[in-house]
């Protein structure tokens, strides 16, 4: 799996795209990079250009494939529950960070959730886009970039999201055909299979204002989500 590294220019730019005047970026500490990231994210979403740039993506995207199951680990698949089964609707900024061995992987991610449908749209450090998604009860329509790579899997990101942020009982229902098991604890859930733990996730304050971690040890890789809830 090839991944992408991130750029010196990027740092600059998350930078000057801070509003200090803005209290929620105020509060944040100035040595906290990637929280600084997250909220020049959240910041700029505010702006309504994103909202074309997401319709846009909406209508460049292939026509929607059925999507009911995704593997999501050697012999471990999650029947995707539907955006609805998240309980509520969420307009998150995130900055998410992918590595494998030596290499890494970042995008910043804009994710809604409604209970008709979830859209994430995708840039990576220099801007440019990377995937947009939509995805509806059974369906899943992808515009992905030429240059991303082909381990990258629009329907495997969708999945990692759910296995961090839908409820418990969702999950271990989704997991139930394949025999795998989903166990909690405060700040942790992981997926067991035949006695072995092959995702962990793990949390730092509140899901969708916080930071999350997730390893899958079946296809060692591991995942960072930062996020910020932002207005709808």
């Amino acid at each position: 799996m090839r991944f992408f590294h991130c750029h010196p220019e990027y740092k600059r730019r998350i930078f000057q795209a801070l509003s200090l005047n803005d209290p929620s970026v105020a509060a944040l500490p100035r040595d906290d990079m990637k929280g600084a990231a997250v909220q020049a994210i959240a910041v700029s979403m505010r702006f309504p250009f994103l909202l074309v740039l997401c319709i846009t993506l909406a209508a460049c995207a292939a026509p929607p494939r059925p999507m009911e199951r995704v593997e999501v680990a050697p012999g471990v698949a999650l029947d995707m529950p539907s955006p609805a089964d998240l309980g509520r609707s969420v307009e998150s900024a995130q900055l998410v960070t992918a590595r494998r061995g030596d290499q890494t992987f970042a995008f910043e991610g804009r994710l809604s959730v409604s209970p008709e449908r979830l859209l994430l749209v995708g840039t990576d450090p220099m801007g440019r886009r990377a995937m947009s998604i939509v995805w509806r009860a059974g369906t899943l329509q992808v515009d992905k970039a030429n240059w991303l790579p082909d381990a990258v899997r629009p329907e495997n990101v969708l999945a990692d999201i759910v296995l961090v942020y839908w409820p418990e009982d969702a999950v271990r229902q989704g997991l139930a055909a394949s025999g795998a098991t989903l166990e909690t604890a405060p700040g942790r859930r992981a997926v067991w299979k035949d006695g072995r733990e092959v995702i962990a996730v793990t949390y730092q304050g509140a899901p969708w204002a916080g930071v999350a971690h997730l390893e899958n040890s079946g296809w060692h890789y591991r995942i960072e989500i930062r996020s910020a809830e932002v207005g709808s």
